[in-house]
């Protein structure tokens, strides 16, 4: 009788700022073990939850270990906050030693005080601990900093490909029935990784419509043709400065060294040649005013994505809301804040109350200074709802809707991610009937904000994560990087992985193929 495979389901996300100044604990995350794991992910647009369903699918026993994911992406993780963490995520892996296989659901981009690579040293202690017999396949976001240990310690890894993402579910079916054909097809993955000297933003990152979208198209074509186990372009979060920070192009094949190489090569050579397209145009927050004032039909979306909370801001930027006041613009205007005093004042006054005190400002204070806000308090609550992106509940700490003759402010304790509506209809504020947002994202969710708005721009603001790259000061990144530098020289070298549950002679031995 043939024994039913089992694989151990584990997932640790954040993604980080390292120009955030306030730093990220272990408060930050919601963390799950057992079955709380997986009853938080099954039927939700998440990896885990499309990876279960791969796995009930095939008749496999999926096992829960640890799961962790931050309510927001935040400024660089505390060490012992870290520790905790990797404690608890080792100590599922210690707890199920009888598994077949490992599916890991990370991000790439969460960063501690002391440990430049989270995730790549989750992977090497896991793979440290399971022996070399037992394949390990990871699934990233493609902002994620895809590093040579992580290659060196998993046989395999798949990554979304779109922007903005829609392929959560089917990114972690994706991982499971790779992981699946490892154990059953025997199939032997080889990686091939080119790095690129590029940070990007911008619309033609759009994979609907960009230029991007048509190379992670044929990242997916190359995944599902014959010989192909998986593929994409990592393009990693320009905002957390680490000494691997780069684009990354993988292909992976089965044990088809030169097909993986020359297919990197040819899809790094492609992206090098519109890699200078891929830049955010900004507006300055003047001209920002006027757009505002010229909209006369409709809500105008005002993208302050140097705030963005989903790629590790503080979320405590007033710039937009200070510089429409400035300006004596008088439309109404609704935008989220973290502020923590604020929502304590709110909440002493009562709803209905009236309450003067400053908004923003407060966690990040180079950037920003505290706004004077005088205005009435229209609720209050507890901070938790569900987001309609993926069905996760959110928490956002003690919560305060407060409102003054044009702004209405959704002020939160705490970050949270911003790219949808979901806060702001959680506290009774449809955007549709304001005529001016604030939304804290590099990009909208095109269905949730494109059918309705009247237009959208793209707000040169300051902030730790502004696509206005140079503004930031980068120190550990690779140098010269696209666009940072001038004149930027492009050099492709393929580095070759042999799948980790093959223990090389030298672990540490890259293969260097040109």
């Amino acid at each position: 009788m043939t024994s039913v495979r089992r694989i151990l389901v584990l997932e640790c996300i954040q993604e980080v700022s390292t120009f955030n100044p306030v730093p990220s604990g272990i408060d930050d995350f919601d963390v799950r073990t057992g079955e709380a794991l997986f009853a938080a992910h099954r039927g939700h647009d998440t990896e885990v939850g499309g990876a279960l369903e791969a796995f009930d699918e095939a008749g496999v026993s999926a096992v829960p270990g640890f799961g962790a994911w931050a309510y927001s992406s935040t400024g660089t993780l505390a060490g012992d906050a870290f520790r905790a963490l990797a404690d608890g995520y080792l100590e599922a892996v210690r707890a199920n030693p009888a598994v077949d296989g490992v599916y890991a659901c990370l991000h790439g981009s969460m960063v501690a005080d002391d440990e430049p690579d989270p995730e790549g040293y989750l992977l090497a202690e896991t793979r440290r601990i399971v022996g070399w017999s037992v394949p390990i396949v990871v699934s990233l976001d493609l902002h994620g900093v895809l590093t040579r240990r992580m290659l060196e310690e998993a046989d395999a890894t798949v990554s979304y490909l779109t922007y903005p993402h829609v392929d959560f579910r089917s990114t972690g079916a994706r991982a499971a029935r790779l992981l699946l054909r490892i154990l059953d097809d025997g199939v032997r993955p080889v990686t091939a990784r080119v790095t690129i000297p590029a940070l990007v933003r911008g619309e033609e990152l759009i994979t609907d419509t960009g230029s991007f979208g048509r190379l992670t198209r044929r990242a997916a074509a190359l995944e599902a043709s014959d010989g192909g186990l998986s593929a994409g372009i990592l393009i990693s979060n320009p905002f957390t400065d680490v000494p691997e920070l780069q684009t990354s192009v993988f292909v992976t094949t089965d044990a088809d060294p030169d097909r993986a190489a020359t297919e990197a090569l040819a899809l790094a050579s492609d992206f090098w040649a519109v890699h200078e397209t891929m830049v955010q145009p900004l507006i300055s927050l003047a001209e920002a005013v006027e757009a505002v004032r010229a909209t006369t039909d409709g809500t105008i979306i005002l993208t302050d994505a140097a705030d963005a909370t989903s790629s590790g801001a503080s979320g405590d930027s007033n710039a937009i809301l200070r510089a429409l006041d400035d300006g004596g613009y008088r439309g109404t205007v609704l935008a989220p804040i973290v502020d923590a005093p604020a929502v304590t004042a709110a909440t002493a006054a009562g709803v209905g109350g009236t309450i003067r005190t400053t908004i923003g400002g407060r966690s990040d204070p180079a950037r920003f200074e505290p706004m004077p806000f005088e205005g009435s308090v229209v609720s209050l609550g507890d901070g938790r709802y569900t987001s309609e992106s993926d069905g996760l509940e959110c928490q956002a700490g003690p919560t305060a809707v407060i409102r003054n003759e044009s702004a209405t402010v959704v002020v939160t304790s705490r970050p949270v991610m911003l790219h949808d509506r979901s806060l702001f209809l959680a506290y009774g504020q449809d955007p549709q009937t304001f005529d001016a947002v604030v939304v804290k994202s590099p990009r909208c969710e095109p269905r949730l904000f494109d059918a309705w708005a009247a237009g959208t721009v793209h707000v040169d603001a300051p902030g730790s994560t502004s696509a206005n790259l140079r503004s930031l000061g980068h120190t550990h990144c690779p140098r010269p990087i696209f666009p940072l530098d001038e004149a930027v020289p492009f050099i492709p070298e393929v580095e070759l992985y042999a799948g980790g549950s093959r223990e090389p002679a030298d672990a540490s031995e890259v293969m260097l193929w040109t």
